[in-house]
């Protein structure tokens, strides 16, 4: 089922809630180390994340008519081990919710997801950044580790 399109108004509302959101959870978060906006004629904002297993990365938000769109690079394609790595990730995906792993620009492995713009709302934004926290605590150094097995030994 598609989401209904959301009208210039709708969007503009809700880009001041989402830039309002931000602002606020960068304040109270200390893992949102900065917050940026795309070009200006862009509803898209980076939310750059400080991790433990993964010590900085990026979340993209960008919204669109029916949804607001989210995604973060997680790891390079695999140097050796591939059928492990892809198999990692598969059992991986199996268990997110409103996440999925997806292969990007250059094999590069995604975390992504989308919400309908009409469920936008704060609780929904702390659920998206702590789900992609979350996910990405989790698989990060384990697909690592298999992807680049020769680069940890030692």
């Amino acid at each position: 089922m598609t989401a209904p399109l959301a009208s210039p108004q709708e969007l503009d509302a809700l880009e001041g809630r989402i830039d309002q959101w931000l602002t606020a959870a960068a304040s109270a978060n200390g893992a949102i180390a900065a917050v940026e906006r795309g070009e200006p004629d862009q509803r898209r904002w980076y939310v750059r994340v400080c991790g433990e297993e993964k010590d900085v990365w990026t979340i993209w938000f960008t919204l669109g008519q029916r949804t607001l769109h989210y995604e973060t690079y997680l790891v390079p394609a695999p140097e050796e081990n591939q059928a492990r790595f892809y198999e990692h990730l598969l059992r991986r995906n199996r268990s997110l919710t409103g996440l999925k792993l997806e292969i990007g620009p250059e094999d590069a492995v995604f975390l992504s997801g989308a919400t309908p713009v009409a469920q936008v709302s704060a609780e929904v934004l702390d659920g998206i950044v702590g789900s992609m926290y979350a996910a990405t605590e989790l698989i990060f150094r384990p697909a690592m580790r298999i992807g680049y097995a020769s680069k940890f030994r030692g």
